[in-house]
């Protein structure tokens, strides 16, 4: 679960945070138009449309804007929208491999945006394929170690690994991957629903259920220089607008990341 991920709980993420986050809300919206068109707008017989909006929900998307793609991905009313899911390839410095998911209404704008981003900022697009092979697609459920409890009173709990452990077993959780603040529950993703259920059941909250692509195995970055170029080029990919996320497989050593976060 490193990555790009590992560098974005620094100092990068924090920079530009008002557009960020304006970014973010646009991708959750499409993220909940696009399952409502695919599954149809009930979130209790559609488990996609419901994680999707428990998490526009938990980054604070009103739920006023939630209702209107909802109803707009569902095909009603004038403004209804589609989006297709494509996906881009490409290698950053030191052969670092990158995966782009984008949805858009617009594939030829989507395909020259992100060339442009990749082309002007160090990385090559790659063929079809020849990226994707070192990704594989898996459900992650995200739950933070520290909750605080509906009773705002009571004290914090605090999950620990054991506590997902004994309330997922049953639904077959890959792995349990500690990441400081947080854990990830890892799974096949067609057990991604099952796990989100069960960690709901054990009345523990949870941030984020998502299908995400995850490296096979990571390419090392010793230079900082080179690590300074590729978070550069993952910075410009990720500011195309029609971008929804950026998959890596660096392994960058905390001293770089300390320094460069310096």
């Amino acid at each position: 679960m490193s990555g790009h991920s590992k560098w974005a709980t620094t100092k990068h993420k924090k920079a530009a945070i008002d557009a960020k986050r304006g970014k973010l809300f646009a991708n959750l919206i499409k993220k909940i138009e696009v399952a409502a068109r695919v599954g149809g707008g009930d979130p209790s017989g559609n488990p996609t449309l419901y994680d999707a909006i428990q998490k526009a929900k938990k980054n604070s998307v009103p739920n006023d804007n939630i209702d209107r793609a909802v109803k707009r991905g569902s095909g009603e009313g004038s403004d209804a929208v589609s989006y297709d899911e494509i996906t881009y390839e490409a290698y950053g410095p030191a052969g670092v491999a990158i995966l782009i998911q984008c949805l858009t209404d617009n594939r030829n704008r989507s395909a020259s945006d992100v060339k442009v981003a990749i082309t002007r900022n160090g990385g090559t697009v790659a063929d079809m394929g020849s990226v994707a092979r070192v990704f594989d697609r898996m459900g992650v459920v995200e739950v933070k170690k520290t909750q605080q409890p509906e009773d705002k009173k009571a004290a914090p709990r605090t999950i620990t690994e054991d506590d997902l452990m004994e309330a997922t077993l049953d639904a077959e959780p890959d792995d349990i991957v500690d990441e400081g603040d947080v854990f990830k529950i890892v799974a096949d993703p067609a057990n991604l629903v099952a796990v989100r259920q069960a960690v709901q059941a054990a009345g523990i909250d949870y941030e984020s259920a998502d299908l995400v692509f995850l490296p096979q195995f990571e390419q090392p970055i010793d230079a900082k220089d080179a690590a300074e170029k590729l978070f550069k080029l993952l910075d410009a990919i990720e500011d195309v607008d029609d971008v929804e996320a950026v998959y890596s497989n660096e392994d960058v050593p905390d001293e770089i990341l300390e320094s460069l976060d310096a």
